[in-house]
């Protein structure tokens, strides 16, 4: 069988680095999409909040998700078929649970300390308001226990877990499909095969959706704007520039030592990945660059069987963004308040942050509803100060799914590189050039 890693290699380098008119590098049409998106919000926000120009941005990211299940089946499946030893695949799925547990919990302690130090909320004098949205989202947290998000995995129906997009409950059946399906040695091979070329139609409707980027990210942030206005960043600039700083802290700094462990530079796989960066900045869903991600990691050298198990379960299980968020937020809200935490208390969301965050998905707003999850344990007259950040969550939301999709990215190729999966030619190969996504159709076709 090829993979998609072995397949992009097919390219010619020739072919790769042929220079592009500017114009019609993908992520220059986003970028340069980004930025008419902002501006028409700003002049003509009547025009940006207009239910099509929503729609734009709404669309883009449903033409994402209608394919997200069936690349995870044909993936995870593929990656666990293919592979002789069944303990190999739960020493990848361990190996990976223990980086996320540790990774994340940096996250969260580094949000605790920039919040101690810079005190954001220190003298914060703003009025509350939208309570009854915050009871709606204190409400939805109140349901998110433990035990249900666990039976939660479980689908009640295989074809309702496809249906409804569940990103663990079509993981959970592919584990169990593929593990199935190694079980049938020669007998499945004919399905083995049939999986693997679904996957290559799969990821060929990708880039054909891909080509739509701009026009999403064109309308989600002319939206954005129109709707909330500057204004609505400048309120609580503070909050929203000490969040920045510390998702930026955490990237460069923790992410860039990981990375330099492993031996690669930060910088430059921040490059490689700079299209779904883009992409996740305009529609702030780190869901809408998962397709394009897992392709470009196979083609970085990680092997489709750690990028099936790895990729999707991340985005459950390791959401840094989020974790900063929650810490940060939580000690922003209680700053503003007028609420001094104590040590014991801190100590406490840190313990229930690394529970609450594991049931967020890459899903615009998810880490508000986590937010309210963490406040109502750790105090819950805190709860009606999520009001506070209410106005601004959308800009937050961002950062959040930015840095998300950055420790995932990382967080396969350290997993990939610890179980000796990792192609250190193609790793230095594709990080040293710049590849559009765009050629991506043209990689699958010479496969």
């Amino acid at each position: 069988m090829t993979s998609h890693a072995g397949t992009a290699s097919n390219v010619s380098t020739t072919d790769v680095s042929q220079k592009k008119p500017w114009y019609t590098v993908l992520y220059v049409q986003v970028l340069i999409a980004i930025l008419l998106g902002a501006v028409v919000g700003w002049l003509w926000p009547a025009f940006a909040t207009n239910d099509w120009i929503k729609a734009l941005g709404d669309g883009f990211i449903k033409l994402i998700k209608m394919v997200i299940a069936p690349i995870i089946f044909c993936t995870v499946v593929s990656g666990i078929a293919h592979i002789q030893d069944a303990k190999k695949v739960g020493r990848i799925g361990i190996k990976a649970l223990i980086y996320f547990e540790v990774v994340s919990t940096f996250a969260l302690v580094i949000g605790l300390v920039v919040g101690n130090l810079v005190r954001p909320g220190a003298g914060f004098g703003g009025g509350m308001a939208d309570a009854a949205k915050v009871a709606g989202f204190a409400k939805q947290a109140e349901a998110q226990k433990s035990v249900d998000f666990f039976l939660h995995i479980i689908p009640d129906t295989v074809v309702g877990a496809f249906a409804q997009g569940e990103i663990l409950q079509v993981l959970l059946f592919s584990i169990l499909f593929g593990f199935a399906l190694m079980g049938l040695g020669e007998r499945g091979h004919t399905l083995r095969s049939f999986i693997d070329d679904a996957a290559h139609g799969v990821f060929g409707v990708i880039a054909i959706v891909m080509k739509a980027a701009p026009i999403g990210a064109f309308g989600a942030m002319a939206f954005t704007i129109g709707k909330f206005g500057t204004g609505a960043i400048l309120n609580l600039i503070g909050l929203i520039a000490t969040f920045y700083v510390t998702a930026a802290l955490f990237v460069f700094v923790v992410l860039g030592i990981i990375a330099k462990m492993v031996g690669f530079s930060i910088f430059k796989f921040l490059a490689y990945i700079k299209d779904e960066l883009l992409i996740v900045l305009g529609t702030s869903s780190s869901e809408s660059a998962l397709p394009s991600l897992m392709e470009k990691l196979e083609r970085l050298g990680c092997s489709k069987s750690v990028v099936g198990l790895v990729v999707p379960t991340g985005y459950s299980f390791n959401l840094d963004g989020t974790n900063i968020y929650m810490t940060l937020a939580t000690l922003f809200i209680a700053q503003a308040l007028g609420f001094e935490l104590s040590m014991s208390q801190q100590i406490t969301i840190l313990l229930v942050a690394m529970l609450t965050s594991k049931g967020a998905s890459g899903i615009t707003g998810a880490g508000f509803i986590t937010l309210a999850a963490t406040l109502a344990v750790v105090d819950p007259r805190l709860v009606p100060g999520m009001a506070i950040v209410l106005g601004i969550d959308k800009f937050m939301s961002e950062c959040r799914a930015l840095t998300n999709l950055c420790g995932n990215g990382i967080a396969c190729v350290v997993v990939a590189w610890w179980e000796g999966e990792l192609d250190r030619t193609a790793l230095n190969k594709n990080l040293s050039k710049q590849i559009d996504p765009a050629d991506l159709e043209t990689a699958l076709t010479t496969g």
